[in-house]
């Protein structure tokens, strides 16, 4: 078993505009730009990081926006909610915010008799705030909400899958635990508790159509270890198991390796070092135009091609 995996590292989508993005997590759900860099294989794309203040594992939100891509169809085989972890009693707080902000898809439900706020992205995707008792991670509160409503980090994520039977015995490897179940859905936790974000939910829909990936899709979900040590670990344990794995890839402020699941899902596992501040100053992160060094010669071209992102 991997107990080397801490929990949710971090989770990348797909979007269409990088202003609507990162006005959408900036302003309307109050995260921290943290960091804008480029898309490593396509560097005329941005890569744009929301988290709390330092982009603490467990709290980061990663998109690509490419301009003008086709909207992504919800089915199997991909994570189809991410869910942000807020305090008991915030929702009605949100709800009205969002509204405000013109959000659209907004319900509240409960799940496993927690309350809930479901609601869609700038570009459909899904996303819920959950109510959360005793979350003591420290919140970003810059962008104009109060340390009483604000987001901790990942609740969970929910994977869409025909079938979750690989998938189940994966996560169990993976250091979850199966704790709960209501209707098709399952919930898996990590079992030391992790950092926090340690929740996955795993919905079986054998009629669904399979999912096409587009704006609004979440691209990968990243799954957290200490250091590079625990890293190679954990490669080795996945590829001796019979999983097809990435070499280890150097992506600035973590190490990444990649791996495809049973249900479809692209999994990453990710170095909580060297961190987003290993470039920038804590209090400055997210505000330059940050580039991977092997595209640090493209600066004049990406500078006059990528669009200003307005703040």
């Amino acid at each position: 078993m991997l107990d080397q995996i801490k929990g949710l590292h971090h989770v990348t989508s797909l979007a269409r505009d990088a202003n609507e993005n990162n006005a959408f997590f900036t302003h309307a759900l109050g995260l921290r730009r943290i960091k804008k860099t480029v898309n490593f294989d396509a560097p005329d794309v941005y890569h744009l990081y929301y988290a709390n203040e330092a982009g603490t594992p467990g709290t980061v939100m990663t998109y690509f926006p490419f301009p003008n891509a086709a909207r992504g169809r919800p089915g199997t085989g991909e994570v189809g909610v991410t869910a942000f972890s807020v305090p008991d009693g915030a929702l009605p707080f949100w709800e009205e915010r969002l509204a405000v902000h013109g959000v659209s898809g907004l319900e509240r439900r409960t799940l496993f008799g927690e309350k809930r706020l479901s609601f869609a992205g700038p570009d459909g995707d899904g996303f819920a705030l959950v109510e959360t008792r005793g979350d003591e991670r420290a919140p970003w509160t810059g962008n104009g909400v109060d340390a009483d409503a604000a987001i901790r980090g990942f609740h969970s994520v929910s994977m869409r899958l025909a079938d979750a039977g690989a998938t189940a015995e994966l996560l169990g490897f993976m250091n979850h635990e199966e704790i709960e179940k209501e209707g098709a859905v399952r919930r898996f936790r990590v079992r030391d508790g992790g950092n926090g974000a340690g929740i996955v939910d795993v919905e079986t829909l054998p009629d669904a159509a399979r999912a096409r990936q587009g704006a609004g899709s979440v691209h990968h979900v990243a799954f957290a270890v200490d250091n590079r040590d625990r890293h190679l670990e954990v490669r080795k344990a996945l590829m001796d198991t019979g999983y097809q794995v990435t070499p280890v890839i150097d992506r600035d402020y973590f190490y990444a390796i990649y791996f495809r699941t049973p249900g479809g899902v692209l999994f990453e596992v990710s170095t909580n070092e060297p961190g987003f501040d290993r470039d920038e100053d804590t209090a400055h992160l997210g505000e330059a135009l940050k580039l991977p060094r092997q595209h640090e010669h493209l600066r004049p071209f990406l500078e006059s091609h990528l669009e200003p992102i307005r703040d």
